[in-house]
C-alpha cells in the first residue's frame, strides 16, 4: 500500500516569541543553525515516504513564507493544503486524509509535527516502519511514544499495557490511557512504573481508517470536511474551502479521537526526539558552554549560567544571570526565568487581547 508524509505546519509557535511570529513560525525558522525545522522533518521523512508524496497542511497567511523556506528542497510544493482559518488539528489531519482518498483512494498516512528535533534518524526511521507495520497489517490506529528519560511536566504521557505486546508481535503495545501533563511527582512515578511513555503527536493509519473514527467520533466535523472533499478538484473548490473550513469545530486529534477510540496503540521510540516547544528546550540543539549557557548573537555574558542569551542584531551584556532567558529582537526583547519559558505564550494572548498585532 502506498505511504505518505504529512506534515502539520500551521501553528504559531507563539512559545518562541519573540522571535517566532505568526507568519514567520517557530517551523519556518532556522534555530539549528543548519536549516529550517520544516526543511528538517521533510529531508528526515524522505527515508520513509517519496518526496512527491509529502503533504504539508499550513495556514494560507504562511503559505508564501513557507514556499521560500521549501523551495531548496524541491518536488514538495505542489502538495500544500491551505487551510483559510486556524481549526487545530483534527481538521487538519481530516484535511489532508480527504485529499488523499481525492487523488489516490487510499494509503498509509504518515503524520508528524513540523518543528520537532530529532538526533538519530536511524532509531526514529526503525520505529516509524513498525508503526506503519501494524497500520497495514492491523489497521489500528498507531501513534508513537517516546522512552521518558526525566519526569518532564512538559509533555504528555501515554500510559499502554505491557502485557498486549504479543498481539503485535512485541512492536507495539495497546494504549490504556491519554495523560496530560502531570505534576512533578505524578511524573516520577510515570517515570519509575515503565508503563508509560511521552506523547510525541507522531500517528500512523490508513486514510480511510482515520476517516472512519471522524464519522463516528466527530460527525459534524466530518460532513465540513466532506463538503470539501467533494469540491476539490472543480472550479469551486477555492470557494467551497474558504467558506466551509472556518466553521469547522476547534479540536485536537488528540481529544477529538485518540483519546476516544479503542483502536489505540502505541510503539515505543528513544531516538532523541526533542519537541522544542520553548526556550528553555534548545539544549536539544546547540551545545552549553562551561556554565552551562546557550549563547547565540553577539553577547558578553560575565558570571552568568544556565541562561539562554538569544541575539539578533545588538549586543546582549548579561551579568549575574542564573537560570534565565533573554531573547532580543528588532522590536521586541523577552527576558523571562527558565521555569516560566512556557509561560510566553500567556504574552503573545497579551499581545491579542490588546490589539497589538504589529508584535505577532
Amino acid at each position: 500500500m502506498k505511504r505518505f508524509g504529512v506534515i502539520m505546519a500551521g501553528g504559531g509557535g507563539t512559545r518562541f516569541w519573540p522571535v517566532s511570529r505568526f507568519k514567520t513560525p517557530k517551523q519556518l525558522l532556522n534555530l539549528s543553525g543548519d536549516d529550517a525545522l520544516i526543511n528538517e522533518t521533510i529531508n528526515r521523512i524522505c527515508r520513509l515516504v517519496n518526496k512527491d508524496e509529502i503533504f504539508i497542511v499550513t495556514n494560507e497567511a504562511q503559505g508564501k513564507l513557507l514556499i521560500e523556506t521549501i523551495d531548496s528542497i524541491g518536488g514538495v510544493a505542489d502538495n500544500i493544503l491551505y487551510e483559510p482559518s486556524a481549526r487545530n488539528t483534527a481538521a487538519a489531519v481530516g484535511y489532508a486524509a480527504f485529499a488523499i482518498k481525492k487523488r489516490y483512494g487510499d494509503g498509509i498516512m504518515c503524520v508528524f509535527p513540523s518543528d520537532h528535533y530529532i538526533k538519530n534518524e536511524e532509531m526514529f526511521c526503525e520505529a516509524m516502519e513498525k508503526a506503519i507495520e501494524i497500520a497495514r497489517i492491523d489497521e489500528k490506529l498507531v501513534t508513537v511514544g517516546i522512552k521518558p528519560s526525566f519526569p518532564s511536566t512538559g509533555y504528555g504521557y501515554i500510559k499502554f499495557d505491557a502485557s498486549s505486546a504479543t498481539r503485535y508481535k512485541d512492536l507495539a503495545f495497546d494504549v490504556s490511557e491519554f495523560i496530560e501533563k502531570p505534576g512533578l511527582e505524578t511524573a516520577k512515578g510515570f517515570l519509575d512504573s515503565g508503563d508509560y511513555v511521552w506523547n510525541s503527536g507522531m500517528f500512523v493509519w490508513k486514510a480511510s481508517r482515520i476517516l472512519e473514527e471522524f464519522q463516528r467520533f466527530l460527525p459534524k466535523v466530518y460532513d465540513k470536511l466532506q463538503e470539501i472533499y467533494e469540491a476539490m478538484g472543480t472550479d469551486d473548490e477555492l470557494e467551497v474551502l474558504r467558506r466551509v473550513y472556518p466553521e469547522i469545530t476547534s479540536i485536537s486529534i488528540d481529544y477529538g479521537i485518540m483519546e476516544r477510540s479503542s483502536d489505540v496503540v502505541v510503539v515505543p521510540g528513544d531516538f532523541g526526539w526533542n519537541d522544542v516547544g520553548s526556550w528553555d528546550s534548545l539544549g536539544a540543539i546547540f551545545r552549553t558552554d562551561e556554565q552551562g549557557n546557550i549563547l547565540r548573537g553577539e553577547n558578553i555574558s560575565i558570571d552568568t549560567s544556565n541562561s539562554v542569551i538569544y541575539g539578533n542584531g545588538r549586543l546582549i551584556a548579561a551579568i549575574g544571570l542564573e537560570n534565565m532567558i533573554v531573547v532580543e529582537t528588532e522590536d521586541s526583547v523577552l527576558v523571562c526565568h527558565k521555569d516560566k519559558a512556557q509561560d510566553v505564550k500567556k504574552v503573545v494572548e497579551f499581545l491579542q487581547k490588546n490589539g497589538r498585532y504589529d508584535l505577532l
